[in-house]
């Protein structure tokens, strides 16, 4: 199952300071959806606002065309549960590799032999297989963020959140994370939105590429464009590397 999302005039206030400002956008099924820009830009903000972690001081947010208006425990649980997320910075149980895969499954009431394969197929599918009795201390961190990733993917999302996903990973865990978000838009047909101050990651995985500045979306186009033929000159700053991470 896949879930579209429409953003309008999002914007996000704290005391003194404006992290997000009418930011606008949509994001087809099936579509990997990447933004970019530098650190302090809002990609965490924004991603936290479309995880319905934070509740917006205005604007929009529609998943399916249904938009989010009641922030009340209960209907919030309702549609995360139809969410993936996977942050930055590895968050995991202390506990088991099989343990923090199936914990999602399990709250969901799923049977022991339908968690059993589930998590299986998911470990295999970050390379991961025989690592279940593994504890979450003795690994890499590399394997730690796959094994996010994999608890994750593990519940089927309708949409798949990323917040720099690969930033803290050497190269090889990087790629191969990429290869597993690619697998997952392509042979699931997942919808992706996934943060990055990696311009080459945004080529690499989008379909969709956007810029965000201090805290405004400046443009939004397919790699091709976005990065051929920008628009405006703020894009082209940031593409020759005029404007620091």
């Amino acid at each position: 199952m896949t879930v579209s999302v429409e953003v309008q005039s999002l914007s996000k206030l704290i005391p003194q300071k404006t992290l997000l400002r009418d930011v606008n956008f949509g994001v087809e099924e099936s579509e990997v959806f990447v933004i970019i820009g530098p650190n302090g830009a809002g990609k965490t903000t924004l991603i936290r606002l479309l995880d319905l972690l934070d509740k917006p001081s205005k604007g929009r947010i529609k998943f399916a065309n249904t938009e989010i208006k009641d922030y009340s425990p209960e209907n919030l649980v309702k549609w995360r549960r139809k969410f993936g997320m996977v942050f930055q910075r590895t968050v995991l149980f202390n506990a088991k590799v099989y343990d923090n895969v199936a914990y999602g499954l399990k709250i969901r009431g799923t049977d022991d032999e339908t968690i059993e394969k589930k998590v299986k197929t998911v470990l295999k599918l970050v390379r991961l297989s025989g690592f279940e009795q593994r504890h979450v201390h003795t690994l890499s961190g590399g394997e730690a963020q796959r094994v996010a990733l994999a608890q994750a993917l593990v519940i089927e999302p309708e949409l798949l959140l990323l917040d720099e996903p690969t930033a803290n990973l050497d190269p090889a865990n990087a790629m191969l994370i990429e290869e597993v978000i690619l697998n997952i838009a392509r042979e699931r047909k997942a919808t992706v939105i996934m943060t990055t101050h990696n311009m080459f990651q945004a080529k690499r995985l989008a379909d969709k590429v956007a810029l965000l500045l201090d805290g405004e979306l400046i443009e939004t186009d397919t790699p091709e464009i976005f990065f051929n033929q920008p628009k405006d000159p703020r894009t082209l700053a940031f593409i020759e590397g005029k404007i620091f991470f």
